[in-house]
């Protein structure tokens, strides 16, 4: 890339090449020669040549690189790379080259780079004003299709793994949200080209080299949209499958996915007898049949459920998958030489059983599929004639069958996946996206390689195009001189390539139409013709290879399988068997061929050429839209975050043409600068000049004429200058910079002098009053220590004899104290011993009674323990007998639980289907009751078989009483009697085992008491479950009833329309819509706004005229009463001691007129349709003010002087059926009113009806509407002036350039113009606000919402653009807001509210941009005292795009940027999404109760009535009442 250098001197910066990083930054220490000693940053010195080193701006190190290539001072290679490099660490992964994307994987998530949020940012922005996105690419092709009515394309290439898929899913993403969808589809096309992914990686990717999941094809989405921007459909369309990679592969690559998944399948690969990948030919060519982290049985999965969803049946899934298990089974089918000459037979048993297996799954006769590979059919004019093949031909005929097969299902697939997305035949602008695989270059390059280079390169010409095409844009929207500017075209290398009929693809082309050619004589014949080519080259260590010139750089390529691999015959006997199979889905991929005379059945095809008409025709397709390219870059192998890898990615720029891009623009002018920068930078090479008195553009070039430059051009916006021109500026710079430092060093060194001196004799001052000072100090010291001496001596003396006393009287302390205890101690040992003898007698005198008691309490014992036998076994008999009614009584437990499942079941299937079945809810309840009423009785039963059981327990515990009576009766007959002395011996023999026996029975009876106890527990359990579910189905009932209580309402206002007579004109029109609303104060009493039942709106014929009478008069009064409200509504009535007169007026009306009592709506439809109506038609300045505050007086006087008047009692006692019920609800029901306090005044409250309620809530919707137009209005006029308050006008920064470059001197006050519209329009809408008297209340919440939009704008725009987030931009923007600040002051809290608080995002991020010594603050200092409120994302976001452009001070240290990197990571791995971006909060900030509370009581009573009042009699009471 060659470059005019810039004249090198001793200090310069400078970028030098380096083996393992490609280029290091350095700086020159010497000239040795014509070589130049330069010493990099590892401090390593080297020798090095001028031509081999480039210019570097040291300066841009510090601002974590540019958002776009031009703007780098030096467009050279290692500027390109290391600015990427430095976006790159901090997570930047876009970076512009001018209207060139370059998008670097970063291996991990950012969520907040592609939310909803972040596209609404980008939606409509001009390309380059906002951070580099995909999405600014995105919207750059849907505004420019939409604009001009062009169809767009959009390029992303990139090697594998770069993430082109990733980056073609993000546009189709954006393209969705902005270009919406055709009403009446359920998916997204983006959702739906997605869901086909996995099916075409499947089926179209593979393993190489460099990634595991290789596109081996190229992808074109092509989206279209209808006239009105609306996406209509969507197609994708493949080009140049890799279709030799079905026969061939090599180590370590694979074939493609679908093979190994199917392999995996299981019960699917026994059913097409497959077995491991390793025993196919196909497949074990490679010995790498598994992936890292990629399980086969998986992805086999996702591609069934991808087939699923894009609509392919079982069926033809089927026959896919036994066509691939074909496929593999052929290429195992191995041919030996036969009987006769040069013809083939098969080999052994193994592959006659693969050759059964595969005319099985194609569904052929076997013979058939035999004779199609061994024998080959000639038509000649004696007939046909059958040739046999030799082993060669039949394994080629076989590879040629299997990738036929395979090329065929592909395109089967993509043309059955754009059938499922939908294709618009009528869209006249669409917007493509294509995926392609990018330039390849591998240690061992072959026909595949040869192929995607040559698309590659046919990319590039365009790519060149499009740059120079851009350029000249640039030139001419600049409006300089330039004439045509050469730049090296790729020409020459695709004549090379494709020329005929000399090309490399057609000399292929001629080899393969000879049996005998091979690649020797296909090399001899290229070297031949192509031997002075400077772009071909013969290999050295072989006579075949050949090696072409790329733009990205030389390749290599083995001719010894471009012959195989561009042979692609076509054989007819091919078609004809596999059209012939008794599979449909197989014979539908080989349509019957046209009848053709022909001699041989062969039909040569080049995979060259055909590849090469696919290539132009997408060439033609790109070329009839606009371009737009997006490259994408690996930064490393490893798929690792935050590893940047300078030698691949410098590989990748220059196969990605980006470097060439770079190049292209060094032809012409690669340096621009906006004159602002430019003054900014070398304003100093002329300071005279920066007095103000020049405009920009002219101070440019007086710069340029000063320093006698030539090579350069002055835009309209921008300085063009020519290679090496800046070098020469940026030299000059230094030179003055380092003039500059050196008078500042002698000056500082001068002030050092002068202060040491100053110093020095003021430290000989101090040093002689200090040691006169000693000397005093010593002689008062001394006669000091003299007086201390002897005070000391007398408190010494003092306190010695004070210690002998004390001494002396704890010692006879002691004495006394010693002796009286021994005397105490003595009584008590004499009391302890007499105590304790008594106790002993005690004891022994209690043993012996003891002894006598347990000889007598044996013998009873004894006694005992026959009875207790004999009780037992009736005990047991008893037992056995309630233990089978136990088991009856668990049996019922058990089938009352089933029947309380089932209730509790049926009770919540009930509560699903009672919106939909609202009629049947009355019958539902009614089985409802019954089966309570059931289960009511089973529970009683329950209880009485429990009685039972405790009953029965009470007879056992008398017959236990009774026993116990016997037992005492028979001691008295075993004392008297002598048979029961003579068998005591024996029962004494036999105790033990009654013992145990009684034990158990005793355990038995424990355990039966406790499964009773247990049964009745659960029992209570049955019984409370019960009850719960009796008041789940009062609840129920209550709701239910409420419901209908609500719809009889309504269906009261549906029955209560008059019937309709014959009137004239429009009061024919007032007594269909408003019949029955009003009733005239003057009518009788009656409730005439009750609602009329069905019965009685059926009147006989005679009172017809009557009541025709009667409604002609209703609806005239009707009619001036409208009229009346209607020219309220609509004329500014004002405003009287703050009060809103048409309220007030309204709201008197309405509780003159009783319409709060009727049950219609009529009228308050009417007053909610005429204020919209003059919400509508009204200036929107004025009128939204003035009924914000009249429609929230109106609700404050409804909402604290209508109570309800229980609407449901009437409605209760038509309803016969359920009265009790409903009577029971009415009566609980709370009104909502119950609990508003009465007016102040003592004005009553006015009993209501439904309709006023619902009135009240059309109300308070009104004052939310109202609201909700009047703050997104303000947003509106604010956001045109908040877009030019964020950065600082030029003029500032041209002022900028006479001030002091020290960070301590006084900022200079910016001009505040901008800032100063803003308080210009919150003035005025305070003075609006205040004028129509709107309260405090919303007038607060509404500048509270002001000032939050105002925050959220400029902190969105300031994290957006990196050009916002300078210091000088920081002082400007901390100048508007202490405006602000003073203008809250000024409002007050009453109007202001917490305002100042809702700019704490902004104030917070501009006081970080404008404090000084930004690398000394800890990143806890910064999120503890300077940005509290802000995320550490947000953070992170301003340091890295932060620069100073006024003193040149750095931003954080790289420690705080790694701690902040290091927390942002762990936060992508839990956050789904974390925006750095704020969201607009459009929620409506109170509610009813808070407007009641806020807003003061006001009085009705006391208003000023309008003028035209005298005009209607049905508002003269308004005039008696103010009398």
């Amino acid at each position: 890339m060659p470059e005019p250098k810039m004249s090198l001197r001793r200090g310069s910066k400078v970028w030098a090449e380096d083996k393992d990083l490609a280029w290091v930054a350095a700086e020159v220490l010497d000239f040795v020669g014509k070589q130049i000693l330069v010493v990099n940053t590892s401090g390593k010195k080297v020798l090095a040549f001028p031509d081999k080193l480039f210019p570097r701006d040291a300066d841009e190190e510090d601002h974590g690189g540019v958002d776009d290539m031009t703007k780098l001072t030096y467009l050279n290679e290692p500027g390109v790379l290391y600015n990427l490099q430095r976006r790159y660490a901090l997570n930047d992964i876009y970076t512009y080259t001018g209207s060139i994307l370059i998008a670097v994987n970063p291996f991990t998530k950012l969520p907040h780079l592609y939310n909803v949020h972040m596209m609404e940012q980008y939606k409509g922005a001009p390309f380059g004003e906002l951070s580099p996105h995909v999405f600014a690419v995105a919207d750059a092709s849907y505004r420019a299709m939409m604009n001009d009515a062009q169809s767009q394309s959009i390029l992303v290439s990139g090697e594998s793994g770069a993430g082109k898929t990733e980056t073609t899913k993000l546009i189709m993403q954006y393209l969705t949200y902005v270009g919406g969808r055709a009403a009446g589809d359920d998916r997204t096309v983006e959702q739906q080209v997605l869901e086909s992914n996995p099916l075409l990686e499947a089926f179209g990717n593979a393993k190489t080299v460099r990634n595991d999941n290789s596109s081996r094809f190229g992808k074109f989405v092509e989206i279209q949209f209808d006239a009105s921007g609306r996406i209509s459909g969507a197609a994708i369309r493949t080009y140049l499958l890799e279709r030799s990679r079905v026969v061939q592969i090599t180590d370590p690559e694979r074939n493609y996915h679908c093979f190994y998944q199917l392999c995996a399948s299981g019960r699917d690969a026994e059913k097409y007898k497959l077995d491991q990948s390793s025993h196919f030919h196909y497949l074990n060519q490679s010995k790498t049949y598994e992936l890292d982290g990629v399980s086969s049985i998986e992805e086999y999965m996702k591609t069934r459920r991808a087939m699923d969803i894009v609509g392919i049946s079982h069926e033809d899934q089927e026959a896919i998958f036994r066509t691939l298990a074909a496929i593999l089974h052929l290429g195992n089918i191995e041919f030996s030489p036969g009987k006769e000459y040069d013809s083939s037979v098969i080999k052994d048993q193994k592959s006659s059983f693969h050759m059964q297996v595969a005319a099985n799954l194609f569904r052929c006769d076997v013979n058939l599929l035999l004779a199609t590979l061994c024998t080959r059919s000639i038509q000649t004019r004696e007939g046909c004639i059958v040739k046999a093949l030799d082993c060669n031909a039949a394994v080629a005929s076989r590879d040629a069958l299997a990738k036929t097969v395979y090329a065929r299902l592909f395109d089967w697939l993509v043309d059955k996946i754009n059938r499922s997305v939908g294709q618009d035949l009528n869209s006249r602008v669409q917007i493509g996206v294509l995926d392609i695989y990018g330039f390849e270059c591998f240690k061992n390059n072959s026909f595949e390689q040869f192929c995607i280079n040559f698309a590659n390169e046919k990319l590039q010409q365009h790519f060149n195009e499009h740059v120079f095409k851009m350029e000249q844009e640039e030139y001419s929207k600049e409006e300089i001189n330039w004439s045509y500017i050469e730049f090296i075209d790729n020409q020459d290398v695709l004549d090379l390539m494709e020329k005929k009929p000399i090309g490399i693809i057609a000399l292929l082309d001629e080899a393969c139409m000879f049996p005998k050619s091979t690649h020797e004589t296909f090399s001899t014949k290229l070297f031949q013709n192509f031997r002075a080519h400077p772009r071909l080259e013969k290999a050295k260590f072989s006579e075949t290879d050949f090696t072409i010139r790329h733009y990205a750089g030389k390749v290599t390529y083995h001719s010894n399988t471009f012959l195989d691999k561009n042979r692609d015959y076509v054989v007819v006997e091919h078609c004809n068997l596999l059209s012939s199979s008794k599979c449909p889905f197989v014979a539908g991929l080989f349509p019957s061929p046209p009848e053709e005379s022909s001699r041989s059945s062969y039909k040569f095809s080049s995979v060259a050429s055909r590849f090469k008409q696919q290539l132009q025709a997408l060439m033609e397709t790109l070329n009839t839209t606009e371009p737009h390219y997006i490259r994408c870059v690996k930064p490393n192998s490893l798929n690792r975050p935050q590893k940047f890898e300078n030698l691949s990615i410098l590989h990748q720029l220059r196969c990605g043409g980006v470097l060439e891009a770079v190049r292209i623009s060094l032809a012409g002018y690669p340096t621009r600068r906006t004159y602002s920068e430019f003054i900014d930078r070398f304003g100093l090479l002329a300071p005279e000049l920066m007095d103000g008195s020049y405009d920009e553009k002219a101070m440019a070039e007086k710069i340029l004429r000063k320093l006698k430059l030539e090579n350069f051009q002055l835009g309209r916006t921008k300085v063009f200058l020519r290679a090496g021109q800046i070098g020469i500026l940026d030299a000059r710079r230094a030179e003055i910079l380092d003039n500059a430092s050196t008078r500042v060093q002698r000056r500082f060194r001068t002030f050092i002098a002068r202060r040491d001196f100053i110093s020095t004799r003021a430290a000989a001052s101090a040093l002689q009053a200090y040691c006169r000072g000693c000397l005093a100090r010593k002689m008062y010291a001394a006669k000091r220590e003299t007086a201390a001496t002897i005070l000391i001596q007398k408190y010494v003396r003092r306190w010695l004899l004070r210690c002998a006393y004390v001494k002396l009287c704890s010692a006879v302390i002691v004495i006394q104290s010693n002796l009286r205890g021994f005397s105490t101690r003595q009584r008590f040992l004499h009391g302890k011993k007499h105590k304790a003898v008594t106790l002993i007698q005690s004891h022994w005198r209690m043993r012996k009674v003891r002894l006598a008691f347990r000889n007598r309490q044996n013998s009873i014992i004894a006694i005992q323990c026959r009875w207790r036998q004999k009780l037992a076994k009736r005990e047991l008999r008893r037992r056995k007998q309630e233990a089978n009614e136990t088991g009856a009584l668990r049996l019922a437990k058990s089938k009352l639980e089933k029947q309380l499942e089932d209730l509790t079941w049926r009770l919540q299937f009930e509560k699903r289907l009672r919106v939909s079945h609202e009629e049947s809810k009355s019958v539902d309840i009614s089985k409802l009751q019954k089966t309570l009423e059931s289960l009511n009785l089973e529970l009683d039963a329950a209880k009485l078989a429990t009685i039972n059981e405790c009953n029965k327990n009470a007879v056992l515990q008398n017959q236990l009483e009774l026993s116990l009576k016997e037992k005492s009766a028979l001691e008295r007959e075993l004392i008297g009697t002598a048979e029961l002395r003579k068998e005591n011996a024996y029962l004494k023999s036999s105790l033990d085992a009654l013992e145990k026996k009684n034990l158990a029975l005793e355990l038995e009876l424990v355990k039966a008491q406790k499964d009773s106890n247990s049964s009745m527990e659960k029992l209570r359990e049955v019984e409370h479950n019960c009850s719960e579910l009796q008041q789940n189905v009062k609840s129920l009932e209550e709701k239910l009833s409420l419901l209908e209580d609500e719809n009889l309402v309504l269906r009261q206002k549906a029955l209560s329309v008059s019937p309709k007579h014959n009137r004239p004109g429009f009061a024919k029109a007032f007594s269909e819509k408003y019949s029955g609303a009003l009733v005239h104060p003057q009518s009788d009493r009656k409730p005439v706004f009750e609602s009329p039942t069905p019965t009685t709106l059926i009147t006989p014929f005679s009172h017809g005229l009557s009541e025709s009478r009667r409604s002609k008069l209703t609806v005239e009064r009707h009619r001036e009463n409208y009229e009346f409200l209607s020219r309220c509504i609509k004329e500014d009535l004002g405003f009287k001691d703050g009060k809103p007169l048409a309220a007030c007026i309204i709201y008197k009306c309405l509780l003159q007129w009783h319409a709060f009592e009727s049950e219609r709506t009529e009228i308050f439809d009417f007053i909610i349709e005429g204020v919209n109506d003059v919400l509508k038609v009204g200036d929107e300045n004025v009128t939204f003010p003035y009924w914000l505050s009249n429609a929230s007086a109106l609700l404050c006087l409804l909402q604290r002087n209508l109570r309800s008047n229980g609407f449901l009692t009437t409605t209760t006692q038509r309803s016969a059926g359920s009265s009790g019920l409903i009577s029971r609800v009415g009566q609980g029901l709370k009104s909502p009113f119950k609990y508003i306090g009465g007016f102040e005044d003592g004005l009553s409250h006015v009993e209501a009806r439904y309709p006023a309620i619902l009135f009240k809530q059309q109300l308070t919707a009104c004052v939310e509407k109202i609201f909700g137009l009047i703050r997104d209005n303000l947003k509106k006029e604010l956001s045109p002036l908040l877009s030019l308050c964020i950065q600082a006008p030029k003029a500032a920064r041209v002022h900028a350039g006479k001030s002091s470059r020290s960070p301590g001197s006084v900022p200079q006050q910016l001009p505040s113009s901008q800032w100063d519209n803003i308080i210009k329009f919150l003035d005025s809408l305070m003075s609006r606000l205040r004028g129509n008297q709107v309260p405090s209340f919303f007038i607060r919440k509404l500048i509270t919402q002001v000032f939050s939009f105002i925050n959220i704008s400029l902190f969105n725009s300031l994290l957006l653009r990196r050009e916002c987030c300078t210091f000088s931009n920081g002082e400007y923007v901390k100048s508007g807001l202490a405006e602000l600040e003073k203008w809250i002051v000024g409002a007050k809290e009453e109007y202001a509210g917490t305002s100042w608080h809702e700019l704490n995002y902004i104030r917070q991020a501009v006081g970080f941009l404008v404090i000084h010594q930004k690398r000394k603050k800890s990143l806890d200092e910064i999120r503890q005292d300077l940005c509290p409120a802000l995320t550490v994302r947000q953070i992170y976001r301003i340091s890295t795009m932060y620069w100073d452009d006024k003193y040149g001070t750095q931003s954080v240290s790289n420690e705080v940027v790694a701690q902040m990197r290091e927390i942002l990571n762990k936060d992508n791995q839990n956050l789904t999404s974390n925006s750095f971006l704020l969201d607009d909060d459009l929620s409506i900030p109170f509610s009813t109760e808070d407007i009641d509370i806020a807003i003061p009581a006001i009085d009705p009573s006391d208003i000023e009535l309008p003028n035209f009042l005298s005009e209607y009699p049905c508002a003269q009471f308004l005039g008696q009442h103010q009398k």
